[in-house]
């Protein structure tokens, strides 16, 4: 295919993507969606196979859809479906590993062909069950589950499909809402796509699908055999629930191939942080683009080089019916999984442990107006740094997701947040610092005892420092009359509870006596660390009563640290 019109027709796929994901945002009924981005959107071609995607939304969801397809199109071959058919489902094991993310697939017919697919997938604001939890113990727990099937058959909305959904939530208006923001979404990509069909004169996209599909695997492959053949091993532990959970991690290297297992790591658990096969290779290749290959199209091309194992039963691959619906607590810390491993084929190259994940909060209960409300949002920690750069700071790596501005929390629920700012000192310290955590003060306008439900992890076991960096600190959960809340499980707490919660930060990388005292003392100064920090942990002294770095105890204060080595 001629390079040129291919570059041509490859951006013209993209902003057809990159346009069904605006639709979908600016439909939303949920800041979920509309703020946070929490979706994702792509095209796939007849045979199930991505192309492309939208350049906004979240791995778990865009990489759990690329594998997804293959099963959604199991159930509905292609001369089972029509024009006007819209399939959808939630099934954790065949999608995005929770009951809450749902996925909506639209064929696209062009010359009374099939030939293409839209999907995206959403977070709905409920899914009824518990709530967002993790306190679950089995799926059946944990709200309504949708097979794949379908939602319009040749136009025609399922209504009874629609009315079971909306008696099975606690907010049906967001939920319906928010699926027919997705339909919509699928059907801006049709429309652009077909468009771009016609002025091309294409009948189908096969070869136009292969050509991208055949390229990205090229890419990917070279990426890998530019790697030293071998194994590389890393273990990580993270708080689970009674027990801590171990993530153990080998990249096998062999040629253009990448084999990722993670044979050793913890048993499946009682509680809902189990992750499904779709979910752990969906944050496993993204941590593998991260490392070695971010300027690949990520793509069905690029999933081709790398293989990804699990035991059948641990906590990364885990057999229905398993409670899953806190899975990102586990699964977001794969990236840093493979990072660990990568850290000893690419030194330097890699970026600390960070706090990998989101903070979820849901609270539910009742207004001062007697009306029932129930609202979540999604906060973020610290990244780890990696050479020459510091972390950042109140960021969500590696979903993607945005915070959303306390002006919108406050005026979709009866919340006020009292503060919302950087967590000194959270930051690991390093030659290149760990990213911050943020606090939260958080009172809920209610004369009623409400729930709260956190789905936090990083409370006990904090994110690690490279190559002599620091660790950041855990995360907390707070309260101002005592009341003890749980991370990961939902608490039903006083009306006059206000509840502060502590986000973790991210690990340092190299030795922070190796850090410049200038940059010491702008952190200082900004507030990111205190003095205190800056002399106990950078071995930076301040003049008595000035933040002027004091260079004769400074460097005296370093040469006791002893702390020695290049930086990779």
């Amino acid at each position: 295919m001629d390079q040129i019109i291919l570059d041509i027709m490859w951006s013209r796929l993209l902003s057809t993507v990159n346009e069904q994901a605006a639709a979908m945002m600016r439909s939303s009924f949920t800041s979920i969606v509309r703020e946070a981005g929490d979706l994702s959107a792509g095209v796939f071609d007849r045979q199930g196979r991505m192309m492309a995607q939208a350049v906004t939304g979240t791995p778990g969801h865009i990489n759990s859809m690329a594998t997804g397809m293959v099963h959604i199109l199991k159930e509905y071959p292609l001369e089972n479906l029509m024009p006007g058919d819209v399939l959808i489902t939630n099934d954790p094991w065949k999608t995005a590993s929770q009951l809450n993310d749902i996925t909506i697939a639209t064929p696209v017919f062009h010359r009374d062909r099939l030939v293409a697919f839209f999907a995206n997938t959403c977070h709905a604001m409920d899914i009824g069950g518990r709530g967002l939890s993790a306190d679950s113990r089995s799926v059946y727990e944990e709200g309504i589950f949708i097979p794949v099937m379908k939602l319009h058959h040749a136009g025609q909305a399922d209504q009874t499909l629609l009315k079971l959904l909306a008696a099975n939530v606690r907010t049906p208006e967001e939920v319906l809402g928010d699926l027919h923001s997705q339909i919509v979404g699928n059907e801006v990509g049709a429309r652009q796509l077909i468009s771009f069909m016609e002025e091309f004169g294409l009948d189908d996209l096969e070869e136009l699908s292969q050509e991208i599909i055949e390229r990205s695997e090229a890419g990917m492959r070279q990426r890998i055999s530019e790697l030293m053949e071998g194994d590389y091993d890393f273990s990580l532990t993270i708080d689970g629930f009674e027990e801590p959970i171990l993530i153990k991690t080998r990249a096998t290297i062999e040629g253009d191939h990448l084999t990722v297992d993670f044979k050793g790591t913890s048993e499946a658990v009682p509680q809902g942080i189990n992750v499904c096969m779709n979910y752990t290779m969906a944050y496993t290749t993204y941590g593998i683009k991260c490392a070695i290959s971010p300027d690949v199209p990520n793509n069905e091309g690029s999933f081709r080089p790398v293989t990804v194992t699990a035991p059948q039963g641990c906590i990364l691959n885990a057999e229905y019916p398993a409670a899953v619906g806190g899975r990102h607590l586990v699964g977001h810390f794969l990236p840093s999984a493979v990072m660990g491993a990568f850290a000893q084929a690419l030194p330097g190259k890699i970026m600390a442990p960070g706090f990998d994940g989101l903070w979820d909060t849901h609270i539910a209960g009742q207004r001062l107006d007697g009306q029932q409300f129930s609202y979540t949002w999604f906060s973020a920690g610290g990244t780890g740094a990696l050479k020459g750069q510091d972390g950042l700071s109140a960021t969500a790596y590696p979903s993607g997701i945005a915070g959303v501005p306390v002006e919108v929390i406050e005026t979709l629920a009866p919340l006020v947040i009292h503060s919302r700012e950087l967590r000194t000192d959270s930051g690991g310290p390093g030659t290149f610092r760990g990213g911050l955590g943020q606090t939260m003060q958080i009172e809920v306008l209610t004369d009623k005892p409400y729930i709260f439900s956190g789905l936090y992890e990083r409370t006990k076991f904090p994110a690690l420092g490279l190559h002599g960096g620091g660790p950041g600190l855990t995360g907390s959960i707070q309260t101002n009359n005592g009341i003890h809340i749980e991370p990961k499980v939902s608490s039903r707490v006083p009306a006059d509870t206000v509840v502060t919660i502590e986000l973790p930060g991210g690990g340092g990388f190299g030795p922070p006596a190796k850090r410049d005292a200038g940059l010491v003392r702008e952190d200082v100064i900004d507030g990111y660390i205190s003095p205190e920090a800056a002399q106990r942990d950078y071995g930076v002294v301040f003049k008595e009563g000035s933040l002027a770095v004091d260079q004769e105890a400074t460097e005296a204060l370093r040469k006791s640290m002893n702390q020695s080595g290049p930086i990779p």
